[in-house]
């Protein structure tokens, strides 16, 4: 079985909405777009380099796909960062994409979590989730998720998309915490599950 990790960006009240840029999602009026940039180190980045190892197929819902198609398919063969996302295999859950716009992109339209669950029951490495919010709360729902890897940030937005679906009991335990000198603390957790 396949593993599935979780890793988001998370203000200490939760909020997971618009982490990268003061655009990149304006939903329910959220203003505070591009809310990490402050606190950004080099060890951040290195953290989420090791995550990715043996990380071979990318989970995405449609926005968070479509900023990462924008942001990482044109970077040119060579380029470190653009090798590492553009790499492994990408599956996007939408209704509405008409065509993939990404590399070695899987358009899952319809039965999203028996998807879910094939894609995890076949052979190969990790599945990496972030941002997709709505699909994030849905894998949670459905015991898909494995793993949380979450960058909490030491502010408060006050309003925006949770990282974590209301009303759901869902119980994980700490693997690890690291702290990083902008006062960002990397979480990771494990997805407990009932014996």
């Amino acid at each position: 079985m396949r593993k599935l990790i979780v890793s988001e960006f998370v203000s200490l009240d939760g909020v997971m909405q618009a982490p990268g840029g003061k655009d990149e999602d304006r939903d329910g009026g959220f203003e505070h777009g591009g809310w990490t940039i402050p606190y950004w180190h080099d060890d951040i980045g290195a953290a989420f380099g090791g995550l990715m190892q043996g990380v071979d197929a990318f989970l995405l819902g449609r926005r968070t796909y479509v900023t990462h198609a924008d942001a990482f398919e044109p970077l040119p063969p060579g380029d470190p960062f653009g090798d590492l996302m553009n790499a492994p295999r990408k599956y996007v859950v939408s209704k509405t994409l008409t065509q993939p716009i990404w590399r070695n992109t899987t358009v899952i339209r319809d039965n999203v979590v028996g998807s879910i669950r094939a894609l995890k029951a076949e052979p190969g490495g990790t599945i990496l989730t972030d941002g997709s919010s709505q699909l994030v709360h849905a894998m949670i729902e459905h015991d898909l998720v494995d793993e949380l890897h979450l960058l909490v940030y030491p502010l408060a937005l006050g309003s925006g998309k949770r990282a974590l679906p209301a009303g759901v009991h869902a119980t994980f335990e700490l693997a690890s915490a690291t702290p990083y000198p902008t006062g960002v603390v990397g979480l990771h957790y494990r997805r407990r599950r009932a014996s």
